[in-house]
């Protein structure tokens, strides 16, 4: 068989729901037993989103070969367990750059260098680049709306395939919205039937659309829909919301999302092995009883920037059999007046990664206040680093102990730069990204957790744990449980003295899934159901 390609768009408006549908339509298919991998264009102009404000653009996701990705990323990564790569995730901004640098080489010869053929030979290099791996399918998601003007060479990229690889190796699905308008009580077919005319108008006709809707969508109005956008009425799909996000595959799975795509692709495996998903979701829907965790970070405005934590949160309730209430505090509101009454209802406390000095102090209080009331606690990146700024300033005594990313002058940085980075002052290029080996430390808190002695966890950031410091923080009870193989990089700390405080320079959050929680979200978990009995 050769490769098959999957291209998912979207219409009417953003947010519909394309990442999560094209990651269900990936498990789906992986439980037919083809090896399926997902990708992700993206229209805006910036190389990767890994300078993008999180209020822009929500979190940034890593993968294993340091990629800073589209959140969507970890999505496709959470449904279907598979690690993806850098070459699934291409901006605009990526694909002008190689073709500018190609063109700066001479590599075009002296010709005019054009969006097509040159842009749109570039977005399909990319598209077929999983050709020479052990793939099958390649499902491909493109951001934006059809008819932004910044994604137009991604549409005619994919027109282009459509025409270079056999017809029944290749299926365009759209997305769209049925709004409901409550005063009439109807949903309304015709936002669908204009965004399908803007799609044909590029050269692409949809096969199937799957159709966001609030309510249950009647047949006459997927007749009508089929009628006017010129699909099949079995390939209007609705998608309908449910009651827990990874409930999504099954409920497409009813609605013959699959089924449709496996006819047009002339797939032989199309009966489906969902019964391990089926487990699943029984189990999350029969959970019991609630823990309540703090997530203190300091992007609280779009709680999209913790999303992969908050997910994994919640992995970590399924395999303790409870639910996992996130409250999402931000860490400016905290201070030793007001920590008490914010975060004394919660059975846990989670510091997350992040970047720059604001809301620093009240991260440092937060991390005071679990470590002096005995409260499961973890921190993540930066959430680690401040957990050694707070022990040395109020265990040691160190009064000016802190991170040089905050303050450049300090005598006592617990926290600096990368031994390998010193002496460099540009905010690009110079960050620890994607997979590492870690070391764990027999007879600790992190090899019970993890049950081995070797990990692999990915990490994104540029300031490390000071070992000048480290003989003086083990001493007074914070020890060093994981580090690089070399010894030289401390990524665990845990202190000796408290029931439950552990923290990682690494983000475990992105190779959580749903079916096989993080060991440390799954640990922390069970650290606060035990802390409640």
């Amino acid at each position: 068989m050769g490769t098959k390609y999957i291209f998912i768009t979207g219409g009417v408006v953003s947010g519909l729901g394309k990442g999560i549908t094209a990651s269900s339509l990936g498990r789906l298919l992986k439980n037919r037993g083809y090896k399926v991998i997902n990708q992700k264009l993206d229209p805006y102009i910036n190389v990767d989103p890994g300078t993008m404000s999180p209020y822009e653009h929500g979190e940034v996701f890593v993968t294993d070969d340091g990629a800073e990705t589209d959140l969507d990323l970890g999505h496709y990564e959470r449904f279907t367990d598979v690690n993806l790569t850098k070459n699934c995730s291409i901006t605009s901004g990526k694909i002008y750059q190689n073709v500018l640098n190609k063109e700066r080489r001479g590599d075009y010869l002296g010709k005019t260098v054009q969006v097509i053929p040159h842009i749109t030979n570039e977005i399909k290099e990319n598209i077929y680049s999983f050709e020479s791996e052990d793939v099958d399918i390649v499902i491909t998601e493109l951001g934006g709306t059809v008819g932004d003007i910044e994604g137009l060479a991604l549409i005619e990229a994919i027109r282009q395939v459509g025409l270079e690889v056999d017809p029944q190796d290749v299926v365009y699905i759209h997305v769209t919205l049925l709004p409901y308008i409550s005063g009439s009580n109807e949903l309304k077919s015709k936002p669908t039937q204009h965004s399908v005319k803007d799609l044909q108008s590029f050269g692409i006709k949809p096969d199937i659309l799957v159709c966001r809707s609030e309510i249950e969508i009647p047949d006459d109005i997927r007749k009508k829909i089929a009628l006017f956008c010129n699909v099949r009425p079995e390939n209007v799909i609705p998608n309908l919301t449910a009651n827990n996000l990874y409930e999504v595959p099954l409920l497409l799975e009813e609605q013959g999302l699959a089924k449709a795509v496996c006819k047009k692709l002339n797939l032989d495996k199309q009966e489906p092995q969902n019964e391990e998903w089926e487990k699943m979701i029984a189990n999350i829907e029969n959970l019991s009883g609630t823990v309540k965790v703090a997530l203190v970070g300091k992007y609280m405005q779009l709680q999209d920037s913790y999303l992969s934590v908050a997910e994994s949160l919640r992995h970590g309730g399924y395999a303790n059999g409870v639910n996992v209430e996130v409250g999402f505090i931000d860490s400016e509101t905290i201070t030793p007046e007001t920590v008490e009454d914010i975060l004394g209802k919660y059975d846990g406390i989670l510091v997350p990664g992040g970047f720059g000095s604001r809301g620093i102090q009240g991260k440092i209080t937060a991390i005071e206040y679990a470590r002096e009331n005995k409260i499961p606690f973890l921190g993540i990146c930066l959430g680690m680093q401040m957990a050694v700024v707070e022990f040395a300033r109020h265990v040691l005594g160190i009064e000016d102990a802190d991170s040089a990313e905050f303050n450049i002058n300090t005598k006592n940085p617990v926290i600096h730069i990368m031994e390998t980075q010193k002496g460099v002052t540009s905010k690009g290029g110079t960050m620890r990204l994607g997979a590492y080996p870690c070391v764990i430390k027999k007879g600790t808190l992190a090899a019970e957790i993890y049950g081995q002695e070797m990990i692999s966890e990915r990490h994104r950031h540029r300031f490390e744990y000071n070992n000048d410091f480290k003989e003086r923080l083990e001493e007074a009870g914070l020890i060093c449980s994981g580090t690089s193989p070399d010894g030289n990089l401390v990524e665990i700390v845990e202190n000796i003295n408290h029931p439950f405080f552990v923290a990682a320079q690494f983000h475990p959050e992105f190779k959580s899934r749903p079916d096989r929680p993080a060991p440390l979200f799954k640990a922390l978990v069970k650290a606060c159901v035990n802390q409640k009995t």
